[in-house]
């Protein structure tokens, strides 16, 4: 059994609730800069080994993983030190939010032979892990296309400071989630395009990134797919629609992942058309808390696969170069959003040196 530590409580809040439940690791420590948070996840989880220092982590022969919840212009330096400090790594998506620091943290990786993971939570439900398991078995034969949305009825952001900063960006906050989908099933995309706006609603509230993303990917070997956010608008009802899905339509059939509804729909080659709905069966393990806002039970789901890669020596997917590839993709999604055009994905690799 290993021992996790985890830095950032405020989404590491899931993670501290996965750790403790779990039985394949060990929860040793927790920190945050933020002494009030600490305690109050102290008190929450009737765990009181907390920190504000970050040093008192890496130090700490004890801790095999580190896992990183921190705010993303921070993860870059908090991810290198836990690599420097001969730990293992789990940090939450966005990677990094800067490129200019990926050559070094893929270097760094291979010169300790440490892992580091991406917590992409979302490939980690239900619905995604079902649809996964029988596209590999072929149940929908040759992938043709994907497409992927993310749209949610999040106006009640627009009331916290943060979400009106300049630096916040649903395309980051949001999109990474289907994009990962895109990435999942089209590794080698080649090129995006893609336009935006901030809605009206987006505007009277003062947001200063858009809000509202369509976007088309063609992959190097032609085949192409769509991903969409929109985040500022009302939704249709979950009978309908699903806030967050991924749909695979394949040579012999085609199925579709529904995130927060727990449902999983194919239509085989043979025909057959079938639906999985776990409802109350995986809803508490999945949404321990309030609402559907924090997903621990996903998280549970990868640092469980994440120690498992560790002590039978795998790769646990996605890893470093894969998470460092879709910011790259991230990128070149704000870029065409800037300039109207199509962005190759080989050129920001080549502008950041990133093979």
């Amino acid at each position: 059994m290993l021992n996790v530590a985890i830095l950032g409580l405020g989404e590491g809040r899931s993670t501290m609730s996965a750790a403790l439940q779990s039985e394949k690791l060990k929860l040793v420590k927790v920190c945050d800069i933020n002494e009030k948070l600490c305690k109050q996840r102290a008190k929450e989880f009737d765990f009181w080994h907390y920190t504000t220092n970050y040093d008192d982590l890496l130090n700490d022969d004890s801790i095999d993983v580190i896992a990183i919840y921190t705010p993303d212009h921070l993860h870059a330096e908090h991810v290198k030190q836990a690599l420097l400090h001969n730990k293992h790594v789990v940090c939450t998506k966005p990677f990094i939010d800067d490129l200019t620091k990926a050559k070094e943290l893929i270097e760094i990786c291979e010169q300790t032979g440490k892992q580091v993971f991406i917590g992409q939570s979302s490939r980690f439900s239900e619905p995604m892990k079902k649809q996964r398991k029988e596209f590999v078995e072929g149940v929908i034969g040759d992938l043709i296309t994907v497409e992927a949305h993310y749209h949610a009825d999040n106006r009640w952001f627009l009331a916290k400071e943060w979400s009106l900063l300049k630096s916040f960006k649903w395309l980051y906050g949001g999109l990474s989630h289907p994009v990962d989908f895109i990435r999942w099933y089209l590794p080698d995309i080649e090129e995006v395009m893609g336009y935006g706006m901030v809605s009206d609603n987006g505007t009277m509230a003062g947001l200063k990134n858009e809000d509202t993303m369509h976007f088309i990917f063609k992959a190097k070997d032609g085949r192409v797919a769509r991903a969409s956010g929109v985040y500022s608008s009302p939704t249709q009802p979950t009978k309908r629609d699903s806030t967050l899905s991924c749909i695979l339509r394949g040579t012999l059939g085609a199925s579709q992942a529904d995130y927060h509804e727990l449902r999983y729909s194919v239509t085989s080659k043979e025909g057959e058309e079938k639906i999985i709905y776990w409802g109350d069966e995986k809803l508490k393990y999945y949404y321990r808390f309030e609402g559907q806002t924090h997903h621990a039970g996903e998280y549970q789901n990868y640092l469980e696969y994440f120690i498992d890669s560790i002590e039978q020596n795998f790769t646990a997917y996605p890893n470093v170069v894969e998470g460092v590839g879709t910011v790259v993709l991230l990128q070149a999604m704000d870029r065409t959003l800037k300039t109207g055009k199509p962005v190759k994905i080989d050129d920001i690799k080549l502008e950041y040196g990133i093979e």
